[in-house]
């Protein structure tokens, strides 16, 4: 793998002038605007016979601006200023990319490269906008320095506000990353960017790769959004998408130049069966000039720091994971099977993005457990700086879906906080978008369920279902957020168990915006019990910000007991302790402390407790007592304290 990616990389720097030059493709290819106002315009369209440029400048004349055909597959055309010295094309005008097809139809399309698309009201398809105003904006705040430890708020602009609509980047940057910056979360990872013609794709089926969805705002309205960010210390990650393409022509990337092999795969190999989704032929040099030109422009225009990389799994295997189980055999992940030139793309970004912007992050949405995935290129690894721990949050909807509180297996859930593999650092979320949308449930959700609608009021009877799931939302994202990984990872909502799910306006639901919606509101209600858990969260992760146990080593399980249902282990200097036991408290517990000194005495306090009030609990610990490490051996360890 390492001697593929190095033959790749040679290439490049050989024949391309290095990956800085490669990668500045976004400044070159689509329709760009000189300083005297003259137009530089150029494509990729090995299929094509004739490529043209027409649009509201020329009175959609297909024909008036043909490019020049250049080698492989490549055509230019330059349109010099106007005889004001104005730009030919001026800002905000309507453009297509008229297409010669080998049976001599026109295909009208929108560049791969265009920064701006809009949707009229009334129309199905997108329309492409020459983006070049008079004054863009211009970044006043520094990126924030690489950070120790990551509190991801995983965010959707469109879906961010109380109202029944689709919400703007003004209001994400003046409304909602306030609130994030209260609740302790130091990263916010935007979902659904990369512009995509079917809102309730999630995002997930992207039709212009360079253009920032113009349903929230403008490309300005976001440059800000991220700068403000940057203002608060957040570092803001894209969730980009580069495993697949949706499979529209009129205004996405299929067919671009009448062939169904321009930028994919040609025949089924090129289509993803589960998806129906275009697949990228990762071995074609002007893809990976596509891809990787694309990353470059969403750091170097937008400021974005950093990638988490969706579908991953579909990218690493020719199998696509369709049909697929992975038990850690590692079979499985080396093999014919494998896509070595998908792999070789992913090690090219992240050298790329390490090489030029060492600052920047990088995660992998993996299901399989690939090895060495986030190990460094130089080991033959795929150089990712994280990967998300998926098998977590599949544990707690196995858990609380299929057992009851008696049969919890403490040892099951110790294995799955800690099984992953030495020196790869993990994301540990107990939910994310997953679980929130329409046919799954949140654990709030579950927890509660129909109860949620009528018992979440102080005002009345605080109900074993509400009780319970209370303490056990919060004692779930507590253990995944301490014991499970090198980061945490929460959604939109989920921090105080958002009720309902998430459901994009669609036919099936006769266009309602009703479920496409976070509300926030409920928390800021004394009088329903969801401030109970905003409190919690909020405390949790300002302890970790103090504290920092997400950079730390793993933690020490000192205790994990069937018949009691208590966890008890040790990171960071921190004690935790969690009993899972649905009637039994303990007093007098003895717990294993990892110090070994005999001559020094250490005291401990308690420094958060979910049962405390202001967390909606029972309020049953002192929380002025002081307790004392002793000598006395416990669990294989020399020294012990009672709580």
């Amino acid at each position: 793998r390492y001697s593929l990616f190095y033959n790749r990389l040679k290439n490049i720097e050989e024949n391309e002038g290095g990956l800085d030059k490669f990668s500045k493709c976004y400044k070159t290819f689509g329709v760009n605007q000189f300083v005297d106002g003259g137009i530089y315009c150029k494509e990729w369209a090995p299929g094509a016979e004739a490529v043209f440029l027409a649009g509201d400048f020329n009175g959609w004349n297909p024909f008036s601006h043909p490019y020049k055909k250049m080698e492989y597959g490549k055509w230019e055309l330059f349109i010099p200023p106007g005889q004001d010295g104005h730009p030919s094309v001026p800002h905000g005008s309507k453009l297509k990319v008229v297409i010669r097809a080998q049976n001599g139809e026109l295909l009208y399309r929108i560049s791969p490269w265009a920064r701006y698309v809009v949707r009229d009201e009334g129309k199905v398809n997108y329309d492409w906008v020459h983006w070049n105003p008079p004054q863009s904006y211009i970044h006043k705040h520094p990126s924030p320095k690489r950070l120790k430890s990551l509190r991801i708020y995983e965010s959707h602009v469109g879906i961010a506000s109380p109202e029944g609509k689709v919400a703007s980047y003004k209001n994400f940057t003046y409304n909602v990353l306030p609130r994030i910056k209260d609740l302790g979360y130091n990263c916010v990872q935007l979902m659904a960017i990369m512009e995509h013609a079917y809102y309730a794709s999630f995002g997930y089926q992207v039709t212009s790769f360079f253009a920032a969805s113009s349903r929230y705002g403008t490309p300005d309205d976001l440059k800000e959004m991220i700068d403000v960010a940057h203002s608060m210390g957040i570092t803001v990650l894209l969730d980009v998408v580069h495993s697949h393409a949706s499979k529209n022509s009129e205004d996405g990337l299929n067919k671009f130049d009448g062939t169904d092999s321009c930028f994919f795969h040609s025949g089924p190999k090129g289509t993803h069966q589960l998806w129906d989704s275009r697949l990228f032929d990762y071995a074609n040099w002007e893809v990976l000039r596509f891809l990787l030109s694309n990353l470059r422009m969403w750091i170097k225009d937008y400021r974005f720091d950093g990638f988490r990389f969706d579908g991953i799994t579909s990218m690493l295997y020719h199998h696509h994971g369709i049909g697929t189980g992975f038990s850690g055999d590692y079979n499985e992940y080396f093999g014919l099977h494998v896509d070595e030139d998908a792999l070789c793309y992913l090690m090219l970004a992240n050298h790329m993005i390490n090489f030029l912007h060492p600052e920047c992050i990088t995660i992998a949405e993996d299901v399989s457990g690939m090895p060495a995935l986030c190990r460094p290129i130089a080991e033959g690894g795929g150089g990712f700086d994280y990967r998300l721990a998926m098998a977590i949050p599949d544990k707690w909807i196995q858990i609380i879906k299929e057992l009851k509180d008696e049969d919890w297996n403490m040892g099951n859930i110790v294995h799955t906080l800690t099984n992953r593999r030495y020196e790869e650092k993990y994301i540990a979320y107990a939910e994310s978008h997953d679980q929130a949308l329409v046919g799954d449930k949140t654990l709030a959700f579950r927890l509660m369920d129909a109860e949620m609608y009528t018992n979440m009021s102080v005002l009345s009877p605080l109900t074993p279902v509400i009780d319970r799931g209370i303490q056990l939302h919060k004692m779930i994202r507590l253990i995944t957020h301490a014991l499970g990984g090198e980061s945490y990872l929460n959604f939109m909502g989920n921090e105080f168990g958002h009720p309902e799910w998430l459901d994009f306006p669609r036919r099936g639901n006769n266009e309602s915006y009703h479920y496409a919606r976070r509300q926030f509101n409920l928390t800021e209600d004394h009088l329903l019990r969801y401030r109970f858990l905003n409190t919690f969260d909020r405390d949790m992760n300002k302890l970790e910000e103090r504290f920092g146990w997400l950079a730390s080593p793993p933690a020490f399980v000192s205790e994990k007991h069937e018949s009691n249902k208590v966890i008890a282990f040790e990171r960071a200097g921190l004690i935790f302790i969690f009993n899972f036991h649905p009637h039994q408290s303990y007093v007098d517990y003895r717990v294993v402390i990892w110090h070994s000194s005999l001559i020094v005495i250490f005291k401990y306090k308690i420094l958060l407790d979910s049962d405390a009030a202001e967390y909606g609990g029972h309020q049953r610990l002192d929380h002025s007592a002081e307790y004392f490490s002793e000598e006395y051996p416990h669990n294989d360890r020399p020294n012990s304290l009672m709580v």
